[in-house]
């Protein structure tokens, strides 16, 4: 399997979760997604389906729709 074909079977995976078809959030680590597919693929990839991208210390946190996000405190 090519390296490009496995980038797309990983991101498939993350996006064909109830969260992703309902509006809710996916977390992953940032080690993950550097390993597997390259943080700008992940961005890419959450740009392409108008979702929203959070980076914490040690997880990307996905919110899976495209309303606007408030950080409260």
């Amino acid at each position: 399997m090519s390296q490009h074909q496995r980038q797309r079977d990983w991101l498939a995976q993350i996006f064909d979760c109830r969260a992703a078809h309902t509006e809710g959030v996916i977390r992953r680590q940032i080690i993950d997604v550097e390993r597997e597919i390259g943080v700008q693929a992940l961005i890419r990839e959450v740009r392409r389906r108008g979702f929203r991208l959070i980076r914490t210390r040690h997880y990307f946190v996905i919110v899976c729709h495209d309303a606007p996000v408030a950080l409260l405190c």
